[in-house]
């Protein structure tokens, strides 16, 4: 055989090779939901509690208190004063964790309650967990047990895809922590400038804490094969409030559609309002339609996105090429203006609030892990609108016309960025 012929036949099979093992890369999770939801009842009806807690798992669960934290200035200060005061255990699931002011004062935290025999499980991301060798180095000479999620191996590259995108803090599992915030100098202040974040994150205390921990112990067992439980992980937990809870979660192979179910019935739900903030918002065709047949019922909707400032430019045109058929059903659009915007937060008829990691698009509800915390409280729904409505006022409204009357390139711009808008 001519040497031609011989390097024509293995470049043909190191790019078969190539080509499987991105395909397999970009493979999507478990398949979506793609049939329409018929409205049976009503979000303020006690059907619909009993429902999300049947189709999500688990159970919703009484006692709980739930105080929301508005940007770095409140969110790190109560996460690092609860690891400081942690007696018996720590456990932090993060997507986002980075070398830097912030990240070093975590690490010496940490490391301190370690140092001092506190039991500390940290799990990152294989590819969001970006700390230097000192740190990661510090933390494992205080004795902290550290791993990554989905470390890939060249058998199996589909691992990188896949993440886990939640972030979740529990102390001694009694006090817990989640949402969408992650450990890095771009949240800390009080969204100052346009370089660093507005976001919320969420304090929890009552039985709900250990349906956070129970996430956080299923990723650490899928890294490790190892089971944390016993006290020090797992303790009796007292009533602290007033609110229903439920954690709950989704994950390619088990679940992976709960995420996309939790909206669409959530949507479907809704009877008077839907306030929806979303830092990354590209809704298929499903959710368009449940969205349009909300706007027809009467139903108020509000979305809150992302403005001038963001770090996916990508995402922000994906989501503009899905906005027509909204607009014209009546959805008001807005824009935040001030700084980057990264809240996940969703109110439907002032009682029924979900907060979390995921965004509301595709990746979310089919390639990564997520966490979302759902709450059936008028009192907490009521505090998360008056938050909604303050930010709608540094926001600017879209309408159908400023959006069909947008320049011809923006608009083929925006239809080229939908196209990749399953793997954005």
């Amino acid at each position: 055989m001519r040497l031609r012929t011989k390097l024509v036949i293995l470049a043909t099979v190191c790019a078969t090779l190539v080509l499987t093992l991105l395909t397999r890369n970009l493979t999507m999770g478990n398949k979506q939901v793609d049939s329409s939801f018929e409205r049976r009842y009503a979000a303020t009806d006690p059907q619909f509690p009993r429902a999300m807690g049947a189709v999500l798992s688990p159970a919703l669960i009484a006692g709980n208190r739930v105080e929301e934290l508005l940007n770095g200035e409140q969110i790190f200060p109560a996460m690092l004063g609860s690891i400081k005061s942690a007696q018996q255990s720590i456990t932090l699931e993060t997507y986002i964790y980075w070398s830097g002011t912030i990240g070093a004062e975590f690490t010496d935290s940490l490391a301190e309650r370690a140092k001092a025999g506190v039991k500390v499980n940290v799990l990152l991301d294989w590819v969001g967990g970006q700390l230097d060798e000192a740190l990661l180095d510090r933390m494992r000479a205080a004795g902290i047990e550290i791993q990554r999620y989905n470390r890939p191996h060249w058998h199996n590259l589909g691992r990188m895809n896949n993440r886990t995108h939640r972030k979740l803090l529990v102390v001694d599992g009694k006090t817990g922590f989640i949402g969408g915030v992650g450990i890095a100098d771009t949240w800390r202040g009080s969204a100052q400038d346009s370089e660093h974040w507005r976001d919320t994150h969420f304090k929890v205390s009552g039985p709900a804490v250990r349906q956070i921990q129970s996430a956080f112990i299923d990723n650490w067992l899928q890294s490790t094969g190892n089971v944390l439980h016993g006290e020090a992980y797992l303790p009796d937990l007292d009533a602290q409030g007033s609110a229903s809870a439920q954690v709950f979660t989704s994950a390619p192979g088990g679940g992976a559609e709960s995420m996309q179910l939790m909206y669409l019935m959530s949507i479907t739900a809704a009877g008077r309002s839907i306030d929806l903030s979303a830092s990354y918002f590209i809704p298929d065709n499903v959710a368009v339609d449940a969205i349009v047949a909300a706007l027809k019922r009467g139903v108020k909707v509000r979305i809150l996105l992302p403005g001038p400032y963001m770090d996916m430019a990508v995402v922000r045109r994906a989501s503009r090429a899905e906005w027509g058929p909204l607009l014209s059903a009546g959805a008001e659009i807005y824009e935040y203006q001030p700084t980057m915007f990264h809240c996940k937060v969703m109110v439907v008829d002032r009682v029924w609030t979900s907060v979390g990691s995921a965004n509301f698009d595709t990746r979310s509800f089919s390639i990564n892990d997520e966490a979302n915390l759902n709450v059936y409280d008028a009192e907490f729904s009521r505090r998360q609108v008056n938050i909604f409505e303050q930010d709608l006022k540094l926001s600017q409204r879209i309408t159908f016309e400023d959006w069909d009357n947008r320049p011809l390139l923006d608009k083929s711009l925006d239809f080229a960025a939908s196209l990749l808008s399953s793997q954005l």
